[in-house]
């Protein structure tokens, strides 16, 4: 009998011992921020809308297979517990805050290319950098094979947590040392397509508000995209048709666009899409076209003269009085 305990026991144990192993093995697969730097959860526990079913764990992958300049990136696949990350200036605080939108075709994040990189150079700036991690996949359209078509989401929960955010920069802009009227985003890609979004979606949240934090404006003040994705209508494919989910007005923020003519995953149709839209609005726009430099490039530098786009953006930022 005692000798069946200890069996028992042991088994227990083991069994234990495995569990603790195999979440720790989960945490190291989920993409935390550098030392210094806290993820802050955007949703109440038990308010998150539309969460995900069946959760597969958030995993980070070394991409090897597409090189920037040379070096790897990172890749965050199957996020389901979206956060942001915020990263206060390295100099003197110019009280102004740019959400990031990190690209990845809805289906992962490029969270250091088109992310962590892009808050290293702006927080050098003076400007606050908030990272949104957001929900993928199924967060946003995503072009499926099968139909030669961009499939879209039962819920929008990549403009779900986008527009949160901006709420909770807004709530907090006291706290967090930033002017609640100098608040702006930037995308990539997929991102570049959410900053489209955020800039005609801001008379009514997507969600059902839930705090003081959902009370607050979610109209950026002045927005940036580079080779956004996902703006032509795909219900009449070849055709220069917006998309009919972004219905841009008088008051969409002022606005930066900058594509290379050559990029192989989204047509320099969309940025000239976007900005056709934005001028029969109304709206002050400025676009940067390029010859050459490809796709996903962010902030790495290359032999093309687009890489230097991040010159243009501050220049841009002191003419719309952002910077001053």
């Amino acid at each position: 009998m005692k000798h069946k305990l200890v069996v028992t026991f042991s088994l227990l144990f083991l069994s234990f011992f495995s569990n603790q192993l195999l979440a720790k093995e989960l945490w190291a697969k989920i993409w935390k921020p550098a030392l210094g730097n806290k993820q802050i959860p955007i949703w109440p526990d038990g308010k998150m809308p539309n969460p995900v079913d069946k959760i597969k764990p958030e995993s980070v992958k070394i991409r090897t297979d597409q090189l920037v300049a040379g070096k790897p990136w990172l890749d965050i696949s199957d996020v389901s517990r979206p956060t942001m990350t915020i990263y206060p200036p390295k100099t003197k605080n110019l009280k102004t805050a740019i959400i990031v939108f990190p690209g990845g075709g809805f289906n992962g994040l490029a969270i250091d290319i088109e992310g962590t990189e892009i808050c290293s150079w702006l927080t050098s700036k003076g400007v606050t950098c908030v990272l949104l991690k957001y929900r993928v996949p199924d967060s946003g359209p995503a072009w499926h094979n099968d139909c030669n078509c961009h499939i879209h989401p039962k819920a929008p929960t990549a403009l779900q947590d986008a527009q949160r955010t901006i709420g909770l920069l807004r709530l907090n802009a006291n706290k967090w040392h930033i002017d609640k009227n100098k608040i702006g985003v930037i995308g990539f890609s997929a991102g570049g397509y959410m900053v489209a979004q955020m800039s005609s979606s801001f008379n009514k949240r997507v969600y059902d508000p839930i705090d003081d934090a959902d009370k607050e404006s979610i109209r950026p003040d002045f927005a940036i995209a580079l080779y956004p994705g996902h703006m032509q209508e795909d219900k009449y494919p070849g055709q220069f048709i917006l998309n009919n989910n972004i219905h841009f007005t008088k008051d969409s923020p002022p606005t930066l666009l900058l594509q290379a003519e050559n990029d192989p995953v989204d047509s320099i149709d969309n940025s000239l899409l976007y900005y056709v839209g934005l001028k029969n609005a109304g709206v002050p726009v400025e676009m940067h076209l390029y010859a050459e430099g490809g796709h996903g490039f962010g902030l790495r530098q290359t032999k093309f003269p687009i890489t230097k786009w991040p010159l243009l953006v501050e220049r841009w930022l002191y003419t719309i009085n952002i910077f001053k």
